[in-house]
């Protein structure tokens, strides 16, 4: 039998301090009810398992990404005094609001992050999971799509101070655009998103003819999905592109952002996956990731981002467990009014003209990545 990987799990009470406003689609709940259901299956109390309590970060670890005068505007929005060109720094949008404790949740959700990235390159563990990371939308001196620190690019920055090769591998039904630009210009840094296309999606950017730039040319890669992808065109997408990518470039730490939002039901994306088709991802990248700093990321609709998020956990844990979910765990979920039981979805057919298209678009984008990328890979 194979020996379980040393992991951690990065969580701390202190998130549910926090709120984006009431309306708003990034609902923080999301992360207690994942702890929740992870404790419900014994998956926090395993002897290869660390559960670490979440720590800020410092205002210095986060200017190895983040402009300074990004900083400064953030600060000064969260103590009511926004500078007139706050709307420059993405700042005080109904994507990005300005509310109480904002700085300090951006700080904490970001330290965070930083301590899986240590507790990963110092060997303690192999795998650390950050259930509120990955929000990769922020750039240098932009909030965006709901994140105000990117700490993704923040623990790649850091990564590359210590002279690491840095994988960034991105299954959000978003494109990963900043992390993409954030090193789009480096060959220390190959960054893989595959996500809903940006025609009919938020950021509007992740196409194919995204590969970097300078140095960085054939480092940014970008599958993007027609709407109603399944399970199956999600899966075989990943299968043709990460495995060769990541063997070729070898990276010595993989970041993954895992988001939840490519699921079928979820109210902000069109993809068509289900939460059995997610654990199936997460299970094809964990052999990629001898050295694997896991992130959060969207997700939208509460019922599945715990049910997604701890499938992933329990894969970085080698772990089977139940499909259905403990009582102690599903009286709490129901009295929220969600109605699934198990863990995994069963499969749901997707309308046979939809399917073809998205099959049809997915072997054109493949086709062009493998003659645009490939090449600098040696492939």
């Amino acid at each position: 039998m194979t020996e379980a990987p040393r992991t951690a799990f990065i969580y701390s009470e202190r998130y549910q301090h926090f709120d984006y406003g009431p309306g708003h689609p990034l609902r923080i709940e999301r992360l207690a009810l994942t702890y929740e259901l992870c404790r419900a299956y014994g998956l926090l109390d395993l002897p290869t398992t660390r559960l670490i309590e979440a720590r800020d970060a410092t205002e210095d670890e986060i200017v190895a990404f983040h402009r300074s005068d990004y900083l400064d505007v953030f600060r000064a929005s969260e103590r009511g005094n926004p500078p007139p060109n706050l709307w420059d720094y993405g700042l005080g949008t109904s994507d990005n609001p300005t509310f109480p404790g904002m700085y300090a949740w951006s700080l904490l959700s970001t330290g965070a992050s930083l301590q899986a990235m240590e507790l990963v390159d110092s060997g303690e563990v192999e795998c650390a999971f950050n259930i509120a990371g990955g929000l990769h939308h922020a750039a240098a001196a932009r909030a965006a799509g709901f994140c105000y620190f990117n700490d993704a690019a923040v623990v790649i920055k850091h990564l590359l101070r210590r002279g690491r090769r840095v994988a960034y591998v991105d299954i959000d039904a978003h494109h990963g655009d900043g992390v993409q630009f954030g090193f789009y210009e480096t060959d220390g840094v190959l960054t893989i998103s595959i996500h809903e296309s940006g025609e009919t999606l938020f950021p509007g950017t992740g196409f194919a003819e995204e590969i970097g730039r300078g140095r960085g040319i054939g480092h940014a890669v970008n599958v993007p999905l027609l709407a109603g992808s399944d399970d199956e065109v999600f899966l075989w997408a990943l299968d043709q592109v990460v495995p060769p990518l990541l063997t070729a470039f070898n990276p010595d730490v993989v970041v993954t952002q895992l988001g939840a939002d490519t699921h079928r039901t979820d109210p902000l994306t069109n993809l068509a996956m289900t939460t059995t088709g997610f654990a199936e991802a997460v299970r094809r990248l964990q052999p990629l990731c001898r050295r694997w700093i896991a992130l959060g990321g969207g997700g939208y609709n509460l019922e599945n981002v715990p049910r997604s998020w701890t499938l992933a956990w329990a894969t970085m844990n080698a772990r089977e467990v139940p499909d259905e979910m403990p009582g102690s765990f599903l009286t709490a979920f129901q009295r929220l009014g969600f109605r699934a039981t198990r863990l995994r979805d069963d499969p749901t057919p997707v309308e046979a003209a939809t399917r073809e298209q998205a099959w049809r678009f997915v072997r054109e984008q493949v086709h062009r990545i493998q003659r645009l990328v490939f090449p600098h890979h040696g492939l």
